[in-house]
């Protein structure tokens, strides 16, 4: 039941990273999900690197440091895009 609720909040904080970054246009929801999945565990280290600790239940600031991590990704990624070209 829990990888279910991991699967859709991942898929918003993916979408709301990709909306943020301008990506949201090549993205689909699968994509959305993994971002959001990956971003989500680097917004985890993000906090425990700033001193909050693990943050292990649903709150606003967990909310708003996988969203940090997603975007931190996808800005990556996109500079690793145009450096390839």
């Amino acid at each position: 039941m829990y990888i279910l609720l991991w699967i859709f909040l991942g898929g918003i904080v993916g979408w709301i990273a990709s909306m943020i970054t301008r990506n949201n246009h090549r993205m689909g929801i699968i994509w959305n999900v993994v971002v959001g999945l990956v971003g989500s565990a680097i917004g985890g280290l993000i906090c425990q690197w700033v001193g909050l600790g693990a943050i292990t239940i649903f709150s606003f600031y967990g909310m708003a440091f996988a969203i940090l991590g997603a975007v931190i990704l996808l800005v990556i990624v996109n500079l690793i895009r145009r450096s390839s070209r």
